[in-house]
């Protein structure tokens, strides 16, 4: 599972990770550069890190989708902000869609998510 959170919502992220750490202890976890380093410092849950989104991690993590090494991706999206990265949202949110990938991008659908991955 991938987890990606806008600079707004990485609290969001960690608030979510630290009460799902039991379900989530059981994937591979993968993440954006400060998000994956916040959530492994704040919670002890070891995530892999790649690049920091603007630096090419959101790409790292589309490769992941279309090589079909990904079961799901959360990726918690400030809706109040304007979107710099734009053009990486859309491109995850297409790839994911291309690839039947499971997508969450908020803390209910993410909750819902992890529960169906848990019971599988």
């Amino acid at each position: 599972m991938a987890l990606v959170a806008h600079d707004k919502m990485k609290d969001a992220m960690i608030e979510w990770v630290t009460a799902h750490a039991p379900a989530l202890a059981k994937l591979d976890l993968y993440g954006t550069g400060t998000t994956g380093g916040r959530i492994t410092q704040e919670t002890g849950l070891p995530v892999t890190c790649l690049k920091s989104g603007p630096l090419g991690g959101d790409a790292q993590i589309g490769a992941m989708i279309a090589e079909k090494r990904l079961d799901a991706l959360v990726f918690f999206i400030d809706p109040l902000s304007a979107l710099p990265h734009d053009v990486d949202v859309k491109s995850l949110v297409r790839l994911a869609t291309l690839y039947n990938t499971a997508m969450a991008i908020n803390e209910k659908s993410a909750t819902l998510m992890l529960k169906a991955l848990d019971n599988n």
